[in-house]
């Protein structure tokens, strides 16, 4: 990470998104990137629409190298697993314990871009088209981060008048799941009005799908159906949630890589976190799961590095850092573990086929009308995971009966071995039999997560909800108690700057969320009992 503080930190919530043209040029400077011309510019030509839509699209996955890396390596990316830090750093994210300015950024800095965008959408056009795909941008960036906060101001923000202003009320999550929810039948009644709109209309404007109208409703059905797959353990949506899930598949969900929803993007710009700042190497546990499966994705997604066999052959292999450590020495960690494979011209995912396969599959599997049965989704979400990293044999990797993930063994220091391993026992075949719904739905969460990679937050989001893929616990748990080592962090803390400039709406927030403003606090959605 380089050391540089963000313009954003200087602005405080009071000031956010006042009406008025200097702050929205403000906000604009704060957010061009260097290859894009700006929005005076992009005016002249007529296109302020699509700078907002753009500037939207780079909210999503944040696109911004620091912006990015607090949310995803240092965040969620770690909490799922994924990520952990190889920087000698004693105060992080993944050891629950991250300084303060580090606490700004998922909530105080998304919520400061995001918006300036998508009130300049509303105040430019009137095409029903823009409106809806701004709409659901914005319904994108805030899901993520109302399952890392829980209740965020979201459904008074935008006043009948136009008016933008962040010091408002919070709704609970309940309500702005149901508030998102409705707002995506609303872009996917809108779509579908629209579809025989040619793909030039917008391919300027859409660096996802270039204009295509028909993908972007496919994948509005899809956020549909994750939002309600995240909803299965809140007592009182059974009934609801399996009508929405079914609703959305019956409307059309992603079903091939050519619907796979990435942002193509001039410069990758996060991929200089790992290539260029090294500040993170590829976790313990997604290592340990791939490693025990022989999972031939591994080439494809990490690098290798120099370890001994059973023989004490030196060979080339993958190797991961344990979660929640306190790192010693950075070159040692960057040249000894193994690395994201991402370089500066890849695209950005957001969502892929295969989880939306996956989902499918856990709805078959709770007896919902999901389009296939439950084993037979499964196994087509692995293939499209494989045919996704251009890989081959999904399907003997699929019906391996006997591999399981490792124990974790430390190659770089003995005392972070995790001895009460392996944490899962999970095979990848299938089983069929009512009996075995658990491990069934085990196996879908962890090939899904698998799949998943580097979706940071999503990934965090569903181990929450499902307990699922088993994770190691953190080796240093620096919270003083206040999370629970072996349930691990269950969301992100508001930042000191809700207290210091919005107190009043940040008071009544903590009653919404049903328990102390802290990383031991349950969301709404988070009620499958602690196995």
């Amino acid at each position: 990470m380089k050391h540089t503080t963000s313009i954003l930190k200087l602005f405080s919530l009071a000031l956010l998104l006042v009406t008025g043209a200097a702050c929205t040029d403000n906000f604009d400077k704060i957010n061009r990137k260097d290859y894009q011309v700006d929005k005076e510019e992009l005016g002249r030509e007529g296109y302020n629409v699509g700078a907002s839509l753009k500037g939207l699209q780079g909210l999503v996955i944040p696109t911004e190298e620091h912006l990015y890396q607090f949310i995803e390596p240092l965040a969620a990316g770690a909490f799922a697993g994924y990520f952990s830090t190889t920087t000698e750093w004693t105060a992080k994210f993944e050891t629950y314990n991250p300084p303060i300015d580090w606490q700004e950024a998922p909530f105080s800095d998304i919520m400061t871009r995001t918006y300036p965008f998508y009130r300049d959408l509303l105040q430019e056009t009137e095409d029903p088209v823009a409106l809806a795909l701004g709409k659901l941008l914005r319904i994108i960036i805030m899901h993520r981060v109302t399952d890392m906060y829980g209740p965020i101001p979201y459904s008074k923000i935008i006043s009948k008048t136009g008016d933008a202003s962040l010091s408002v009320p919070y709704d609970s999550q309940e309500d702005v799941y149901k508030q998102m929810l409705k707002e995506l039948d609303e872009v996917a009644a809108t779509l579908k009005d629209n579809l025989s709109l040619s793909a030039e209309a917008y391919r300027k404007y859409d660096d996802v799908y270039q204009g295509d109208l028909s993908k972007w409703l496919k994948f509005t059905n899809s956020l549909k159906l994750r939002m309600a797959m995240r909803m299965t353990y809140v007592p009182e949506m059974q009934a609801e949630v399996r009508r929405i899930a079914e609703e959305a598949v019956t409307s059309g969900v992603l079903t091939a890589n050519t619907d796979n929803a990435f942002l193509k993007v001039e410069e990758n710009r996060p991929a200089m976190i790992f290539n260029d700042w090294n500040d993170s190497r590829i976790g313990a546990d997604i290592i340990s799961y791939m490693n025990g499966y022989k999972d031939p994705r591994r080439e494809k997604m990490f690098t290798t590095v120099d370890v001994y066999d059973e023989y004490w052959n030196l060979v080339k292999g993958w190797v991961g850092i344990r979660i929640g450590i306190d790192a010693t020495n950075k070159d040692y960690i960057i040249t000894a573990s193994s690395n994201y494979l991402t370089t500066k011209t890849d695209p950005i995912m957001w969502m892929n086929a295969a989880e939306i396969t996956f989902l499918r599959a856990e709805g078959a599997l709770r007896g919902w009308n999901m389009g296939g049965e439950a084993k037979d989704l499964y196994n087509q979400a692995i293939a499209l995971s494989f045919e996704q990293w251009g890989v081959t044999e999904a399907n003997t990797y699929a019906a391996n009966t006997t591999d399981m993930p490792l124990i974790y063994t430390d190659a770089l220091y003995y005392m972070y071995d995790d001895t009460a391993g392996p944490r899962s026992t999970i095979t990848i075949a299938w089983e069929d039999g009512a009996e075995n719904f658990e491990r069934n739905l085990e196996r879908i969460i962890t090939q899904k997560w698998i799949a998943n990679f580097p979706l940071g937050v999503e990934s965090w989001s569903e181990f929450r909800r499902t307990g699922y893929p088993r994770l190691i616990p953190v080796v240093e748990n620096k919270s003083g108690g206040i999370i629970d080592t072996n349930h691990m962090i269950r969301r992100l803390w508001y930042p000191p700057t809700e207290y210091t400039e919005n107190a009043d709406n940040i008071n009544l927030a903590i009653g919404l969320l049903g328990g102390p403003d802290n990383g031991g606090t349950r969301l709404w959605w988070d009620k499958k009992p602690f196995q």
